[in-house]
């Protein structure tokens, strides 16, 4: 078997001693991190892209999975049917594009977020939900992330999810054409 992406889960607040551990065994690992402007200044500058999660690029009949899942802080591997579950190497490279974009245009630039009122109409630009349309709900405070609301089945029904706030873009709005 050949080495593949998979995700392990950490305990909460346990991503940076996970991604150290595997680091210093010198496993190949991604722990997607953004700069983030904070109110407080002892607060981290940098966050997690995904908490609670780090990838690791792995080949699981080389390495037991039990020796990665009883690590300290880890709770195991994303997992279906028991299986660890394998991650394309193609969402590996795009989520790392978009985590470089994001922290290339910096904590500052987010704040056009800021002009985002409750009920304003928005898409989402990457992730297992992009090109679907959402509404502005709220900015999460002290985060770079907010609470939008998603349409998901035929029903009338609207389904609270927060994400990252760099996923998100303002739906354009059409001007009527006046003749």
């Amino acid at each position: 078997m050949t080495a593949c992406w998979y995700v392990l889960h950490s305990k909460p607040n346990h991503e940076q001693l996970l991604w150290e551990q595997l680091s210093s065994r010198k496993m190949e690992t991604f722990y997607p991190r953004i700069r983030v402007r904070t109110v407080n200044p002892r607060a981290r500058k940098v966050k997690p892209y995904f908490p609670g999660y780090v990838f690791i690029h792995a080949d699981l009949e080389q390495v037991a999975p039990s020796t990665l899942q009883w690590m300290p802080g880890v709770r195991g591997f994303v997992s279906f049917d028991s299986q660890p579950s394998m991650v394309p190497d193609v969402l590996i490279h795009v989520v790392k594009k978009r985590v470089d974009e994001i922290n290339a245009a910096g904590p500052e630039s987010r704040e056009l977020f800021e002009g985002l009122k409750h009920g304003d109409q928005v898409e989402i630009q990457s992730g297992p939900f992009a090109g679907y349309e959402a509404i502005f709900d709220a900015r999460l405070p002290g985060s770079e992330r907010v609470r939008v609301l998603l349409k998901i089945l035929q029903g009338k029904s609207l389904t609270k999810m927060e994400i990252p706030a760099g996923l998100l873009e303002r739906k354009k709005r059409h001007k009527p054409i006046l003749f």
